[in-house]
């Protein structure tokens, strides 16, 4: 089986070190490319205004000049073009991916774009801030990683939809298990703004994101990753809201 890893960390990332880790427990041929500097928020951002470079670093490891989107598109065409991986896993991201999060995370759109490209593709990510670690726990990631994505593997998904990952921030031995949910929703507002004074008059913001705990329903994403087990949330790119439609139209 061929693996193509990336993530939004940047490949020097603690994470895709991680997730290459797991991918060598399921094959010995294990490609990366990603991004070579940190793209953490890039959505499915595209470069289309500047050009994107390709960097070999190391046997069968890459980097680019761009987005995870720009580095699976040059992956699939300048790297593999006669021989497209069998499966693209985008992570581990250093932090959760749950609930609006997906929306703009660029480690779902790294696995969404592999998906939109016909290689069945993973979004993995570890939690953080839930469980008073004071390290993100990796060993968890690691120890919990291949067996989840064989379990995935075995069961298989529909060829429109992404299995988006996230593993709990508690000790390997104190994962409860594997919980199939369906995305959440806080109920709180995440963004802010940090506001400062500039040395040469005016203002600038720095773009803040919390992290604290909401009261989500049993069965999303977000209940199981506070409930101490590992998260799958099958996601596709159909944003329509189906009622909503319905009603428009009715």
């Amino acid at each position: 089986m061929k693996i193509l890893l990336t993530n939004d960390d940047g490949v020097n990332a603690r994470g895709i070190s991680v997730l290459r880790e797991i991918a060598l427990q399921l094959s010995d041929d294990v490609w990366t490319c990603a991004p070579d500097t940190e793209q953490s928020a890039a959505s499915r951002g595209v470069s289309l205004h500047n050009p994107v470079r390709l960097r070999k670093l190391d046997d069968r490891i890459y980097s680019v000049t761009g987005t995870p989107t720009d580095s699976i598109i040059v992956a699939l065409k300048a790297l593999m073009p006669d021989a497209l991986p069998d499966l693209i896993l985008s992570g581990v991201n250093r932090g959760q991916n749950l609930a609006e999060d997906v929306t703009f995370s660029g480690t779902v759109a790294g696995a969404l774009q592999g998906m939109q490209m016909g290689v069945p593709s993973i979004a993995l990510s570890l939690a953080r801030g839930f469980q008073g670690a004071q390290s993100l726990p990796w060993e968890t990631a690691l120890a919990h990683g291949p067996a989840t994505i064989k379990t995935l593997l075995d069961r298989g998904w529909a060829e429109n939809v992404v299995p988006n990952v996230n593993f709990p921030d508690t000790s390997p031995a104190a994962v409860k298990g594997l919980q199939y949910t369906r995305q959440g929703h806080r109920d709180f507002q995440m963004s802010g703004i940090d506001r400062r004074d500039h040395p040469r008059g005016g203002n600038y913001f720095w773009l803040t994101y919390g992290a604290k705990k909401s009261n989500p329903a049993a069965g999303t994403d977000l209940r199981a990753i506070y409930d101490g087990y590992i998260s799958v949330t099958p996601l596709h790119t159909d944003l329509t809201h189906e009622s909503s439609l319905t009603n428009l139209t009715g």
